[in-house]
């Protein structure tokens, strides 16, 4: 195993039972607290000067998206966003879901502006999947504002992951609401650990209240990442970043 690997889940080598059995099981868990109150002002202020700043040019290096505000590489864009990629507690939950190494695929941001932020059902993996025990991405959604059914908090299908296949594959209109489906109500300061194969999608913000999300995608060591972190990484984002955090990042 590699040491850097190692080193980054010390703090975690074995998972609370609970955090593993829904990870497995359910193919997703809410880590309550994980920001407090002071954290949680700076990253709302964080993103909105982001979102001004950038203005039509927010998200390039990603993608854009009708209906919400996005901003990415968020890698690069202030130390404020460091424990949203790296923190080990949700390091250790991709580690239980990979099975082996990974690595950082993409740190985005995402708010659903009012009426907007409808998703289809999706899996973030879109090929072969093989064994259904092993993933190859997965998600954590931080709850930088309350998510609630009215601003359009995710929606999920428990035990999902379990299914070989995508829904597209095996219901009539992903658009729809599932027989099977809940909606992650959750508060400022949570984390949505997702394994990414488990079918989801945002909801609509009915209510136009402030719904912004950081989005901290991984994928398996032998996969391509969203954004090449070695093309984006900047000089100053390497001054301050651990040997383990440019090993996460594939930057070494």
């Amino acid at each position: 195993m590699n040491t850097h690997f190692e080193n980054l889940l010390r703090p975690f080598e074995e998972l609370p039972g609970e955090i593993a059995r829904s990870l497995s099981e359910e193919g997703f868990v809410v880590l309550p607290n994980m920001a407090d109150s002071e954290t949680l002002l700076a990253l709302r202020t964080a993103l909105d000067d982001l979102v001004s700043s950038e203005g039509k040019d927010a998200a390039l290096e990603h993608h854009q998206e009708t209906g919400a505000h996005r901003i990415a590489n968020l890698v690069n864009k202030g130390r404020i966003f460091e424990d949203a990629w790296s923190h080990p507690l949700i390091l250790a939950c991709c580690a239980h879901m990979f099975g082996r190494p990974f690595k950082l695929s993409s740190c985005n941001g995402r708010e659903a502006l009012p009426g907007g932020g409808h998703q289809p059902l999706h899996s973030d993996w879109k090929y072969e999947r093989g064994p259904i025990d092993s993933a190859h991405s997965c998600n954590a959604l931080w709850a930088v504002d309350d998510l609630t059914a009215e601003n359009g908090a995710p929606r999920l299908v428990p035990k999902s992951n379990r299914i070989s296949g995508r829904p597209e594959e095996f219901i009539d209109d992903p658009d729809a609401a599932h027989p099977q489906e809940i909606v992650a109500e959750v508060p400022a300061g949570s984390v949505i650990m997702i394994n990414a194969h488990t079918w989801h999608g945002g909801t609509t913000n009915r209510s136009g209240e402030r719904r912004r999300v950081l989005h901290a995608y991984y994928t398996a060591r032998e996969h391509k990442q969203q954004q090449d972190q070695q093309r984006w990484v900047t000089d100053e984002t390497r001054t301050w970043m651990s040997t383990e955090q440019r090993w996460l990042l594939d930057v070494d």
